[in-house]
C-alpha cells in the first residue's frame, strides 16, 4: 500500500482507534533506539530509572531536557496506539516505522491512561508522563500533513493519538509480547465509612 493516508479517512477511524483495549495488550514491534534515526527491532530491552534504556540516545541526545542538561525522565520510553500505527504507516516497504520503544493496541486516551499512570510491562513499571506527544516533522514527511495534524489538533489532544511517553518508575525487562497492565488506581476522595 502506498500514499498517504487522508484526513477523512482518518476521522472515519477515529471511533475504532478510540475503541482500543484498556488494558491487557501485548508489546509488539519493541524498539532499540541507540542514534538519530536508527532502529533495531528486538525481542527484549533493560530498562531503568537512572538511565532509561541504557545505550539509547535518551543517555547522550535526549530532545528534552531538564535545566541541568540531563535527559528529561518523562521521555525514557514511548508507545504507540497499534490502530494509529496501522492507520498511517501504510508502505512498510519504503517507509521507515515511527521508532516507538514498543506499540500496543491500548487506549492511551487521557481518560484511561492519566498523567502519572503506572503500567506493569513485563517485569518493569512505566510511569506515564505528563509530557505531550506532539510528534514532530518527522512524522510529516514519513506519515502525510493530515496525519500530522490529526495526531496534532488541539480537539485531539485529550485523546493522545500519537501515544504517551513514559519515565521508568521500576527497573525491569519488557519483552516483545508481554501485557501491558493498566494498574489499579486509588479511589481519591472517599472518607472511609464506618
Amino acid at each position: 500500500m502506498s500514499g498517504f493516508v487522508s484526513h477523512d479517512a482518518l476521522m472515519a477511524a477515529l471511533p475504532g482507534v478510540l475503541a482500543a483495549p484498556k488494558t491487557g495488550s501485548a508489546v509488539e514491534y519493541l524498539c532499540f533506539r541507540p542514534g538519530f534515526g536508527e532502529r533495531r527491532f528486538v525481542d527484549e530491552l533493560t530498562v531503568t530509572r537512572d538511565r532509561g534504556i541504557p545505550g539509547e540516545r535518551w543517555g547522550t541526545a535526549p530532545w528534552l531536557r531538564l535545566p541541568d542538561g540531563s535527559g528529561h525522565p518523562g521521555i525514557q520510553v514511548s508507545i504507540l496506539p497499534r490502530r494509529v500505527l496501522d492507520l498511517t504507516w501504510r508502505d512498510r516497504d519504503a517507509t521507515v516505522s515511527p521508532g516507538d520503544t514498543f506499540v500496543c493496541d491500548l487506549d492511551m486516551t487521557e481518560a484511561n491512561l492519566p498523567d502519572g499512570q503506572l503500567l506493569a510491562v513485563g517485569t518493569a513499571i512505566l510511569r506515564v508522563s505528563e509530557v505531550f506527544n506532539d510528534s514532530c516533522a518527522k512524522w510529516k514527511v514519513r506519515y502525510g500533513a493530515e496525519a500530522y495534524d490529526w495526531v496534532r489538533a488541539p480537539e485531539h489532544r485529550h485523546l493522545r493519538l500519537r501515544g504517551v511517553l513514559c519515565s521508568v518508575h521500576q527497573d525491569g525487562m519488557i519483552r516483545l509480547g508481554d501485557t501491558v497492565e493498566v494498574l489499579l488506581r486509588p479511589i481519591v476522595g472517599l472518607a472511609d465509612i464506618d
